[in-house]
């Protein structure tokens, strides 16, 4: 019976998934942000409780995938077209379903290499990702920001965000297990931009935080296998 608290966990992940699409539809986009926040945190305990109480299971990983798609790609992708991307007709809709897609690839991909790749994460994880929407989200929403505004920024910074988790760059997994070699001029680079988005939103401080957290993460990535493919070319 000790397999029922992590499964529990992940069933949570699935279920503030759920409250987010939810939400969309009724047009409450605070709250549809806010329930993918949670999803992640749910996310996040489901492993740990598993490997505490030694009951890790082919059924759980299975559970994970399929929950994380619902969460992180389906549900972002309905709160970024709602939200915003139906202003862009045809490319809105395509914005929001290459995001769902490339979420998809990007757990089918993971779950194969798992074997195979250690240390790091092969292209941004998709809990960032979807993060990355609810947390600019709940910012967009407390400046008072139409990002229809910017022209195709907003469209355009999904699609990049999609590419990531499709891409070979390679993200810290901060598991302590080795990988890709961080180099500092990266960690500058991170520091300075997570500075300036604070600076920034300095009268939004909880959500200028989340927003620099995940954005920051995201290029941060970038940048460091920019940099170890300079050094190996060398």
């Amino acid at each position: 019976m000790k397999w029922i608290l992590p499964n529990a966990c992940t069933a949570a992940n699935l279920f503030f998934g759920m409250l987010s699409i939810l939400s969309t539809y009724e047009g409450d986009f605070f709250y549809a942000s806010v329930f993918i926040l949670l999803a992640l945190i749910a996310d996040g305990m489901d492993g740990r409780v598993a490997r505490a109480l030694n009951a890790a299971s082919e059924l759980g990983k299975e559970m994970d995938s399929l929950c994380d798609l619902g969460s992180f790609g389906v549900a972002p992708a309905f709160l970024a077209y709602a939200f915003c991307m139906y202003n862009y007709g045809s490319l809105g809709k395509a914005a929001a379903i290459i995001f769902a897609l490339c979420g998809m690839w990007r757990l089918a991909r993971f779950n194969v290499n798992t074997n195979v790749v250690h240390g790091f994460f092969m292209g941004l994880a998709i809990p960032a990702g979807g993060c990355i929407v609810a947390t600019t989200t709940l910012l967009f929403l407390a400046m008072d920001i139409h990002p229809e505004k910017f022209g195709l920024v907003y469209p355009i910074t999904v699609i990049i965000v999609a590419y990531l988790m499709v891409s070979h760059v390679h993200y810290p997994n901060f598991k302590g297990d080795g990988g890709e070699k961080i180099f500092l001029v990266a960690k500058i680079f991170a520091a300075a931009m997570f500075a300036g988005i604070i600076f920034l939103t300095k009268e939004f401080p909880v959500q200028g935080v989340l927003t620099a957290i995940f954005s920051t993460y995201a290029v941060f990535g970038i940048v460091n296998s920019l940099f170890a493919l300079m050094t190996r070319s060398q």
